[in-house]
């Protein structure tokens, strides 16, 4: 039985989701596994957050041109990140929001 495709990109951008959480928080990725002796290189964090940002926007994008709502996933401010596109030490600093930032 094929998997309905709105299902499907709701389990994509939840995984690239899940990725970029995993950069912002430094732990582990499938992309350090592509590059392990880059782990040691400071600009590898930067760079692997740029690839999972990229990865997210381009489901984004995909998900808009097949009319999938895809912002219920996120917070009003994520949204608003994601919109602008621009990757920048905000979205790292406040994308799960301002109390995590504050604690």
């Amino acid at each position: 039985m094929q998997q309905p495709t709105s299902e499907f990109f709701s389990e994509k951008l939840q995984e690239t989701k899940e990725q970029f959480e995993r950069t912002i928080d430094c732990k582990h990725t499938e992309f350090d596994d592509l590059y392990p002796y880059m782990n040691e290189q400071p600009q590898f964090f930067w760079y692997k957050r740029y690839v999972a940002w990229q990865d997210l926007l381009t489901i984004v994008r995909m998900a808009e041109e097949l009319d999938i709502d895809w912002q219920h996933q996120f917070q009003n401010s994520q949204v608003s990140f994601i919109k602008n596109k621009v990757l920048d030490a905000k979205v790292l600093d406040e994308w799960y929001g301002r109390k995590r930032t504050e604690a």
